[in-house]
């Protein structure tokens, strides 16, 4: 089972990969760098990846899933309802490929800033 480390400003979560394109994708270009930015309790990050928006790909998502913007070439979490959200949702700008569900609370993502340091790299 694949998993990762996101680390950003003094965060770390760890992330078990699913088993999808996107994911086969960010797991082969880590480690990964950054500079977070933020859209309301989201965070999101600029990547080198390139990824096609998948079948199932989504704009409302679920506590804790990390997506792929295929058209910003971002890696982004949310971590509660971000401006374009209805009754408490997490709805993202645009559809998004999950490809990773959180093991650890995304919620303390709330004490990052834009422009902090953000990495992803294989979890030992």
């Amino acid at each position: 089972m694949r998993e990762i480390m996101i680390m950003a400003g003094e965060v770390a979560i760890r992330a078990r990969l699913l088993d999808t394109p996107t994911a086969d994708e960010i797991w082969r270009a880590l480690p990964i760098q950054g500079s977070a930015q933020t859209w309301g309790p989201e965070i999101y990050f600029r990547t080198a990846v390139k990824a096609e928006a998948e079948p199932e790909a989504r704009d409302v998502v679920s506590p804790g899933e990390i997506v792929f913007w295929p058209a910003g070439d971002a890696i982004a979490i949310a971590f509660g309802p971000t401006p374009l959200s209805r009754n408490g949702e997490l709805r993202l700008a645009a559809r998004c490929n999950i490809w990773a569900m959180a093991i650890d609370d995304v919620a303390q993502l709330r004490s990052v800033h834009a422009g902090e340091a953000i990495s992803i790299k294989a979890a030992a």
